[in-house]
């Protein structure tokens, strides 16, 4: 519902031991407050006052937070609305009691007259006691969760999890609180657009009335239709033959269309909504898990949402806007925010309609048992997900419901029957819910889910990190057989040495400070940086116990190459035709605090290394490499785009990373969204051993470059790499020459060659953000990289920075 919001600095702060004040008559007269913003939270407040810090967070468990409102609206009915109160709530109009909430995740209206001049209250009471409450036995207690109560209460996980995040426990209204007159135009629409597979759209409107309106039509794409009325609602349905269709954005347009209310002197526009089909393909042997769009099968790449600020768990279109714009730069068509997280508003499905983003949705349950016979708990949990589901009820970008977050693998993992761990929350409860609500909508029970076991990752959905926290070998990613990873390649990825200087300037050892930003899994011995760690010493052969002490930015460089070359390297044996992985999201895509944290892009909102290796891993147009050993090796190019291409393909083998052994090149036309694999030999022409495995004599070459041109401009499109040997035998001395120019648009290129290969290249430049980072650089190839800048420059300044590279400390200066 919308309306005119409560002014959000209008309101005041004021904190107190839980239960010092029974109503707001009660509260002294000498209480301190502050100024505390609307939607927001008792953090956020706090934070502007300069009382609070998310990386050592005061506990606001055990106190009463009071929200005082002086209202100036003009006297009469009116309804008001709280989109959201986190968590246990009491609103109080002129010391009159009008609601008691205790749900984080439900909106409430709440007819009242107001007088002109009159007060609003809300107590959000500590919501200590009420997690420390028993309630039915729990058949297993996840550990990951550091208060078992809150499997009662309907709010986030997040600030629970320690290890996985700060403890900011959300407190206040963290959503928007509005004024609606009762004579103002109806808003709660309820909107459903559909594309059959003869591609005709249909779209549906109804929304309550008390009279039928002279006149009204409902207008879309250029065609209209008269609204009905019947039980106290209009209702209308219009027939759009040949509409575009939405795609995301790897795969098509993600086209909207407005949709208009129109009477004789008016037109309202009412929202925006995409055309799309969407199912689910289990494949052969009812094991796979494949997402259709429009009919044809989409590669799902993406990140696992955390939150765009853990202190004020922000909700407008500004606070989405940077986090989805740089994900959908990376080339990601999917996020997924998962069951431990919050729900978003209907800024973020809008911009993830408009940018072509495939949203996974998780309903807000987390490896808890929650309590089956709690009725009253149901009650809340069907509101929630009710309202969820009207509020974005148009979005196109919903492609995905899901029951929850590992709530059958925590309770297989304890060794607990399928009939115990399988319950009906998931299979029956929320299905019903979400086919009601979204029937265009597939829904998962849980994820993971499908195979012999929850967790297993060759059926259904998993949650993989054969590579990543089980530290298995690279090929695991082929072995394992991953049908969809829903989760997958959890690392401590380490920020740019900006951010470090700025927000964590410590040492990468043992430090504390350092430490503290490390995620890990409760109760653990190790965390995710040994993870990394793991990894960096396989690729290079270099003890990172020793390389970290000795020379902490030599070691940085290479914790940074590590997990971009493994990601990529994964996703590379995914998208590869042959593979049966039809998707997989990366755990996670934002840093809640600034450190190494999960994140590929840091908290400040800097991408790191592995969203640049994403980047490339996830381009439309691809040419990947795969080592098959005695087979030799195979190149794989993919198109993702929704038209033809004419492409120019060329393999090179180097030895010693600059001299030619053996090359060869084929001109490619690949269809749209069609992909094709083309043995090595067939290009070079004649048997070379690319992936050294018949060993005849010493290796004759330490890389293969595999580059992919526009057949019309020539542009490269994509590169590959493969190092038969390792990466450590072709780590060389280069020289790089780098030189600045503009574009046509008068901005900023850095160009760049080098005489020999030169391995995971780092561009550092003040006041800008490089738009490729990581890559590897061949000989003889000018490589163009776009300056982006990242705050006001003088349009006259030049910018300078530095290049450097893995396997030399030679820095060239810009």
């Amino acid at each position: 519902m919308s309306g005119k919001r409560v002014p959000g600095d209008g309101w005041t702060l004021i904190l107190s031991d839980a239960g010092a004040y029974a109503a707001p008559a009660d509260i002294r007269d000498d209480a301190e407050g502050i100024a505390a913003p609307v939607p927001g939270t008792v953090a956020s407040a706090l934070r502007d006052a300069g009382q609070f810090d998310a990386g050592n967070p005061t506990s606001l468990e055990n106190v009463d937070a009071w929200y005082l409102c002086d209202l100036t609206e003009e006297a009469g009915k009116a309804v008001l609305h709280f989109a959201g109160l986190a968590t246990i709530a009491e609103v109080y109009l002129n010391d009159n009691l009008i609601l008691a909430s205790t749900s984080m995740f439900e909106a409430h209206d709440v007819p009242a007259m107001l007088t002109g001049t009159d007060r609003l209250a809300i107590c959000f009471r500590a919501i200590g006691p009420h997690i420390n409450k028993t309630g039915p036995r729990a058949r297993w207690r996840p550990r990951m969760m550091r208060s078992q109560g809150l499997r009662l209460l309907r709010t986030t996980a997040l600030g629970f999890m320690p290890g996985w995040c700060p403890d900011v426990v959300a407190v206040g209204p963290w959503r928007p609180v509005s004024i609606v007159r009762a004579d103002e135009t109806p808003s709660n629409f309820a909107i459903s657009a559909t594309l059959g597979d003869d591609g005709v759209g249909i779209l549906r409107v109804s929304f309550a009335a008390r009279t039928p309106p002279d006149n009204l039509r409902l207008v879309c794409s250029g065609r209209e239709v008269g609204l009905s009325f019947a039980d106290g609602r209009l209702h209308a349905e219009l027939v759009l033959p040949d509409i575009m269709p939405w795609w995301p954005h790897t795969h098509g347009e993600p086209a909207l269309h407005d949709i208009i209310l129109r009477d004789e002197q008016n037109e309202r526009v009412i929202g925006r909504t995409g055309f799309r089909s969407i199912t689910v393909d289990r494949g052969h042997d009812g094991n796979d898990f494949a997402i259709r769009i429009n009919g044809e099968k989409v590669f799902c790449r993406g990140a696992i949402w955390t939150n765009a600020d853990i202190v004020s768990l922000a909700g407008e279109r500004t606070e989405y806007e940077p986090w989805l714009r740089l994900a959908a730069d990376a080339g990601m068509n999917m996020i997924r925010i998962p069951g431990v997280a919050a729900y978003e508003t209907n800024e973020f499905f809008k911009l993830c309609d408009e940018l072509g983003i495939m949203v996974w949705q998780d309903l807000m349950f987390a490896n808890f048992d929650y309590p089956a016979n709690d009725e009253s708990l149901w009650i809340h949990v069907k509101t929630e997900v009710e309202q969820f589901l009207t509020a974005n009820s148009a979005s196109p970008s919903l492609a995905i419901l899901c029951g929850g977050s590992e709530m059958f693998q925590q309770g297989a993992m304890m060794g607990l029957p399928e009939r115990v761990w399988k319950g009906s929350l998931a299979t029956d409860v929320l299905a019903e819910l979400c086919k009601g609500g979204r029937p265009d909508v597939p829904y998962v029970d849980n994820s993971p889910s499908g195979g012999a076991l929850p967790f297993f990752p060759n059926a259904g959905v998993a949650h993989y990190y054969g590579v990543g926290a089980y530290c298995r070998p690279l090929s695991d990613a082929r072995r394992a057989n991953v049908r969809f990873a829903a989760e997958c390649l959890a690392f401590s990825n380490v920020p740019d040495t900006g951010t470090l200087e700025k927000h964590l300037p410590v040492a990468p050892s043992h430090d504390p400070r350092w430490k503290a930003r490390v995620p890990r899994d409760a109760g653990a011995s190790w965390d995710f940086e040994d993870v990394r760690d793991h990894y960096l010493q396989e690729l290079y052969g270099l003890e990172p116990a020793k390389l970290r002490y000795q020379n902490p930015e030599r070691y940085l460089a290479f914790a940074r190459a590590a997990t971009a070359e493994v990601m990529e390297a994964t996703f590379a044996e995914w998208r590869r035709p042959g593979s049966s992985c039809n998707g997989a999201l990366v755990w996670t895509l934002q840093d809640l605090l600034p450190g190494a944290g999960w994140g590929v892009i840091d908290a400040t909102g800097q991408p790191k290394s592995a969203w640049h290796a994403l980047k490339r891993a996830f381009r439309p147009i691809q040419v990947v490499l795969s080592d098959e050993g005695t087979n030799g090796l195979d190149v794989h190019v993919i198109n993702d785009s929704p038209v033809s291409r004419s492409l120019h393909l060329e393999v090179t083998c180097l030895r010693d990373g600059r001299q030619v052994v053996v090359s060869g090149k084929r001109a490619v036309v690949l269809d749209a969204r069609r992909s094709i694999t083309l043995a090595a030999t067939d290009l070079l022409g004649a048997f070379f051993d690319t992936t050294y495995a018949y060993r005849f004599g010493p290796p004759s070459h330490d890389v293969t470059v595999a580059r992919l041109k526009d057949a019309e401009g020539g542009d490269v499109v994509a590169e590959a790499f493969h190092f038969p040997l390792g990466h450590m035998p072709a780590l060389h001395e280069a020289t790089i020459e780098a030189k600045l120019s503009k574009d046509r648009d008068g901005a900023w290129i850095l160009q760049l060659s080098s005489d020999r290969l030169a391995q995971s290249i780092s561009i550092s430049v003040k006041g800008f953000r490089v738009a490729e980072n990581g890559f590897h650089l061949a000989p003889a190839f000018m490589k163009q990289v776009a300056l982006l800048p990242v705050a006001r420059m003088d349009p006259e300044s030049v910018p300078s920075g530095s290049v450097t590279f893995l396997g030399t400390d030679h820095v060239t200066r810009f």
